[in-house]
């Protein structure tokens, strides 16, 4: 597939195993890296960044085909599979990496990323998910990179429920 076309959007979702997956199975996604973000670190460990010191967040880089897949439909997978509502917490992941928020490279793509969360933050009383650009972003260790595909019984605050209402966002 070209890629030359290609977009790329970052999505902290909680632990980034589940996050990782449940985009992979979006028709348009073509490759996604698990890492860290918008921390003040540089080339963090997962060691480092589980010490709530490097202020980095749990991110996956999300490289997509805008031609078969929207922002929009990314963005709607994202609040399938997250609690925006919470601080610093998905499921039973406790610490600042867990974080939820969406990071852009482009005032286009913010532009739209914004308006999307003005829309969503109707839908909650309390919303905590970050928006903004992107700081700065390195590739987690290579034991993160697909590590659901790898190790399927390994934990994920994402349900199953979760996870096949994402996969049915493909047949929309």
């Amino acid at each position: 597939m070209r890629q030359d076309h290609c977009r790329v959007l970052y999505a902290a979702g909680g632990c980034f195993w589940g996050t990782e997956h449940v985009f992979r199975a979006l028709n348009g996604v073509v490759e996604t890296t698990a890492g860290y973000a918008n921390g003040h670190t540089e080339h963090p460990t997962y060691r480092q960044v589980c010490t709530d010191m490097t202020g980095h967040r749990e991110t996956v880089r999300i490289v997509y085909d805008p031609q078969v897949i929207p922002l929009e439909k990314l963005l709607k997978a994202f609040f399938i599979c997250v609690d925006p509502s919470v601080s610093n917490r998905q499921g039973n992941d406790i610490g600042s990496q867990y974080q939820t928020g969406i990071y852009y490279t482009d005032e286009e793509t913010g532009k739209a990323v914004r308006a999307y969360f003005e829309e969503e933050k109707k839908r909650h009383p309390v919303f905590s998910t970050e928006c903004g650009p992107l700081k700065c972003f390195y590739e987690a260790e290579e034991y993160h990179q697909d590590y659901l595909i790898r190790n399927p019984e390994g934990y994920c605050h994402i349900t199953r429920e979760e996870y096949d209402a994402v996969r049915r966002l493909n047949d929309e």
